[in-house]
């Protein structure tokens, strides 16, 4: 079978003998391939740098359809984003990143936006504030390339206008519509929104990088949440290494939720 090359980022790997792995990389333009690779355990092989998660490189691969794992036969490592090897904060930040990806696409389905996303976002874990900022932008755009991007200028239930947002104003999201709703929710959860997480999430959905020096961290961290709950209920799973991000921080808190 041809040789496909591609740029892809690992998002997960297992050890599937003493001498190899099987490991799933998300490719910019060719989406998720799950492969098995070959004697990358060896000290000598073709695999540069080694398979590592949260790291970017060019993928060799003979790719195989029809639930079959395609054959990794190189692998050549161009970036390992230190930071997610050196902080804490930075490294749980880039496994929800990974977590979210590998839960909202299909194999073989590509997304070349929200593959450029993610580099972004690892890239953006070297400083502290840019981590839950860039983890709102993944989910955003998660959402978005998946077709499930939430309505937050308009009524999503009717298509109609929304209250105008003033300091204090507190709107409510419903997932069963899809977005902020300006009634009353019949059907399923809601959640109470204040404005400025409204207005983050409108600047998100107009393509432009919100600035973590210029916001409240608590306005990224509640537009975070929100996004994990939604895409929570879009895809029918919470996944593990995004949990973290979804608690409420007080559950005595009766104000707000997000």
């Amino acid at each position: 079978m041809p040789i496909t090359k591609d740029d892809a980022v690992c998002i997960r790997h297992w050890d599937w003998s003493e001498t190899s792995q099987t490991v799933s990389l998300f490719s910019r333009e060719h989406g998720v391939v799950r492969c098995v690779a070959k004697g990358s355990r060896r000290e000598k092989s073709d695999y540069s740098g080694g398979l590592e998660l949260a790291t970017r490189g060019e993928m060799s691969a003979s790719i195989k359809r029809e639930g079959q794992l395609s054959n990794l036969t190189a692998w050549d490592l161009h970036e390992v984003f230190p930071q997610v090897r050196s902080s804490l904060s930075a490294f749980t930040h880039a496994m929800a990143m990974l977590d979210v990806v590998h839960h909202c696409l299909e194999p073989l389905d590509p997304h070349p936006g929200l593959f450029d996303a993610l580099v972004r976002g690892l890239r953006a874990l070297a400083a502290r504030p840019a981590q839950r900022p860039a983890l709102a932008a993944l989910l955003w755009t998660a959402l978005d390339d998946t077709g499930h991007r939430p309505e937050v200028f308009a009524d999503a239930s009717t298509g109609g206008d929304l209250p105008p947002l003033v300091d204090g104003a507190v709107l409510t999201f419903s997932p069963r519509a899809g977005g902020l709703v300006a009634g009353a929710v019949r059907e399923g959860p809601a959640w109470r929104v204040r404005s400025e997480t409204v207005d983050l999430l409108r600047l998100l959905a107009s393509g432009v990088s919100p600035d973590p020096d210029a916001r409240d961290p608590a306005t990224f961290e509640r537009a975070a949440r929100l996004l994990g709950w939604y895409f929570r209920e879009v895809f029918g799973v919470e996944p593990p290494a995004l949990a973290p991000f979804l608690a409420v921080p007080d559950a005595r808190d009766t104000g707000p939720a997000s």
